[in-house]
């Protein structure tokens, strides 16, 4: 009987040998695809960040056309999004973490130099060991981007890669671009506290001012990745460590955005579905959130308006073209057709009390409004 808990250890162990191995030979085939990927480009293409442009196509035109909702209902049936999500982020860090061990030999800090300069160098200058390190820069970019795309999935946010803006939202989602401070936020609590400032390093050049300048973010992401080359001896474990930890932080920051867009788009519909004055009550929600004119109409809030409008034009076929091209709402023309509409209005004022609170507290102007709609709408 002793030996029954080292029988069950040893199970574990084979188990968990098997789970590695399994791991490692996925990691070998992606990274095999990958490099004839690298194969085809240009030196031009590496110099200008061109890459980035044509691996934003090669890494999700067929993969989307695989990857849906009912995919991962296929293989997780019944499971809560959360989970999954969760499981998908720890996979791809996983994944990261062993390409990274792979590439890493091939790092020197010649080649980390050569990178430094590589904006001014020239195709027939640029050494080949260079493609080494663009196949681990374009390895890692394409799982994050992949990542990025399965969260969105499973929390049925929709995106079209074939479409520029959803396109660039990916990207900017899965890269972490103009969102540089992600690092120093909830979301790097994952990595060690050794890591952080490493981490914070890697992430502190970020915000790049050329949009979607594709090019740009090509060259930048090859730049900043000279950071886990860059220091003598230490070349294999950094670039783990920093794959993996990269990874965790740009799994986590999807999360974080797409969860929440899945739950304004829920309210969304919530709202739409509860709603008997669907016309009455987008100019309502629209006043609410102009409440304060002169304030900076947050995120949360914009996402809200665009999925109550498409949520009413599908579910109540309501299509209001006098909304459609307002600029400043105006109060007064608003608590009009609050008084001009008979009957309860319990529905209406529910949807402003959830509009308000979308972004978090309300504030005194928010309040002032919801008082002055309660009144209005009691037709004791």
């Amino acid at each position: 009987m002793k030996d029954a808990p080292t029988h069950a250890a040893d199970t574990d162990t084979d188990t968990e040998q098997a789970d590695d191995a399994a791991d490692r030979k996925v990691v070998e085939q992606e990274q095999a695809a990958i490099k004839d990927f690298v194969k085809g480009l240009s030196g031009d293409d590496i110099k200008s960040g061109g890459w980035f442009t044509k691996l934003a196509a090669h890494a999700m035109n067929t993969y989307t056309e695989k990857v849906d909702w009912q995919y991962f209902q296929d293989r997780y049936a019944g499971v809560p999004a959360d989970v999954i999500v969760d499981q998908r982020i720890k996979m791809a860090a996983r994944y990261a973490a062993l390409e990274g061990g792979l590439s890493a030999g091939a790092y020197t800090a010649a080649v980390a130099a050569t990178i430094g300069s590589l904006g001014g160098a020239s195709p027939a200058t640029v050494p080949a060991a260079v493609a080494t390190v663009t196949v681990d820069v374009a390895f890692v970019t394409q799982l994050q981007l992949r990542l990025a795309y399965d969260i969105a999935v499973l929390y049925r946010v929709p995106l079209d890669v074939h479409d520029p803006d959803d396109l660039w939202k990916l990207i900017r989602v899965a890269l972490t671009i103009k969102s540089g401070e992600v690092a120093n936020k909830t979301v790097s609590k994952a990595v060690p506290v050794m890591m952080r400032p490493l981490i914070k390093r890697f992430y502190s050049k970020s915000v790049l001012a050329a949009g979607r300048a594709l090019p740009v973010v090509g060259k930048h992401l090859l730049q900043r990745n000279v950071i886990k080359i860059g220091i003598p001896l230490v070349g294999v474990p950094l670039s783990v460590l920093l794959n993996r930890y990269t990874t965790l932080v740009a799994g986590r920051h999807a999360r974080a955005v797409f969860r929440n867009e899945a739950r304004v788009i829920e309210l969304a519909a919530g709202i739409s579905e509860r709603s008997r004055h669907p016309q009455l009550m987008l100019w309502v929600a629209w006043l609410v959130i102009r409440a304060n004119a002169k304030a900076k109409i947050a995120d949360d809030e914009a996402l809200l308006m665009r999925h109550l409008v498409r949520s009413v034009r599908e579910r109540h076929e309501v299509v209001d073209e006098r909304f459609a091209q307002v600029v400043d709402v105006d109060p007064a023309e608003v608590w009009k057709r609050v008084d001009a509409e008979p009957g309860d209005l319990s529905d209406v004022v529910d949807a402003a009390h959830r509009v308000a609170t979308v972004d978090g507290d309300l504030n005194s102007r928010e309040k002032a409004i919801l008082t002055e709609l309660q009144k209005r709408c009691s037709r004791d």
